[in-house]
């Protein structure tokens, strides 16, 4: 923290020497007196300075256009005894002065070199009982640094060497026109033109607990059994309104190209005739049914787009499924197919009811940029 400091001050010196001009007041009998600077330059340098040194500065040069304490202090609503204070160190110490002084309190005790040793082997090491992560006791032990010192260095440096997340390289050969296909009717969706995101849900499963959910109370959560009863499942056909954030949804028992089918005809019926329909679907083979492709052909109003393979994060009614089995399906208790299926349409009538559409703000070049980061961390290229 003290080398941050002194990084810190040293930059504002040289602010100091590249914007504030002093000029000697009039009358002025010594160099401890204050010095008229330009104010307007603050404005300028704030970002360098940060919000209290700017405000503190602001004290100083007020009393050097020759405001009293007392009127500095009461515009900026602060006590004389603290305008004086900070007027004194300036003329004492300048820019170096405005800051706080050091706090008192115990040394570190863990040089930079230790914590730099902990994210070095956290990162690019395993220990060598075969574990294939550090923990915070295990790290502690590695580095002599006590535990709560290193749970302490992890959240800093947002170190997570418990947690993994699942990722997939989609393998299209035209990866970068699907994607950009996808992301232009995101972000620049054409006129007259309504765009949908569908997709199906399978398997959604009706399981009944074997006994009764015991209900969350003061000290301690929800509780359900971890076996059930099944029976059986139905398919959630789901299409999402990018501009609004409505879904149209329906409940089907398998998910053939028959089904995709009847869905199409009753988003047809939905829509305005006046309007083109733009449908981002996935690489499922029942949307690629030749049944599939000879109903659109005849219906040129209607425009498929399939996401790239393995980028089922690219269709924005994945987030919808995610929110209905997190809210509605997953915890829930259900006798028969027909009690989840209204359990659904429940769901999804009041979903409607205060819609808002998920904000997509990545464009292209940025999601390829990542990738590109993410192959040659894995492989060492970027491709």
């Amino acid at each position: 923290m003290h080398g941050a400091t002194g990084t810190r001050v040293g930059c504002c010196r040289r602010i100091e020497r590249a914007y504030f001009t002093p000029r000697p007041r009039a009358g002025a009998g010594n160099q401890g007196s204050l010095l008229e600077f330009d104010a307007g330059c603050l404005d300028d340098i704030a970002p360098a300075l940060g919000a209290a040194l700017v405000a503190r500065a602001r004290l100083v040069l007020a009393c050097a256009a020759g405001e009293p304490n007392s009127a500095v202090a009461q515009r900026v609503d602060l006590t004389n005894a603290t305008v004086g204070k900070w007027r004194r160190r300036f003329i004492e110490r300048r820019i170096s002065g405005l800051y706080d002084e050091l706090r008192p309190g115990k040394p570190r005790t863990i040089e930079d070199e230790r914590v730099a040793e902990l994210i070095h082997k956290t990162l690019h090491t395993k220990p060598s009982d075969g574990s294939t992560h550090w923990s915070v006791r295990t790290m502690g032990e590695e580095t002599g640094i006590s535990p709560t010192s290193v749970h302490r260095y992890f959240k800093l440096f947002g170190l997570q060497p418990h947690r993994t997340e699942s990722f997939k390289l989609s393998t299209d050969a035209f990866f970068i026109e699907k994607l950009r296909d996808v992301v232009g009717l995101y972000l620049n969706p054409p006129e007259n033109a309504l765009v949908l995101c569908v997709d199906e849900k399978s398997q959604c499963q009706a399981l009944e607990r074997t006994q009764p959910m015991l209900p969350m109370g003061l000290g301690y959560v929800e509780g359900v059994t971890h076996d059930y009863k099944r029976h059986g499942t139905t398919t959630l056909f789901a299409a999402l309104n990018v501009l609004n954030g409505a879904v149209l949804a329906d409940c089907k028992p398998r998910h053939r190209h028959q089904e995709f089918l009847s869905f199409l005809r009753k988003i047809d019926k939905s829509v305005p005739n006046d309007l083109d329909i733009h449908c981002i679907v996935d690489n499922y083979s029942t949307h690629k049914h030749a049944k599939v492709r000879a109903w659109l052909a005849a219906r040129p109003r209607w425009h498929l787009h399939f996401i790239p393979t393995y980028s089922s994060w690219l269709n924005q009614v994945e987030r919808f499924f995610s929110l209905i089995t997190d809210k509605a399906i997953r915890r829930g208790s259900f006798k028969s197919v027909r009690e989840l299926i209204q359990r659904i349409e429940h769901f999804v009538s009041s979903h409607n009811q205060s819609s808002q559409p998920f904000v997509w703000t990545a464009t292209a070049d940025s999601i390829l940029a990542k990738l590109e980061r993410l192959c040659s961390r894995i492989s060492g290229t970027g491709h």
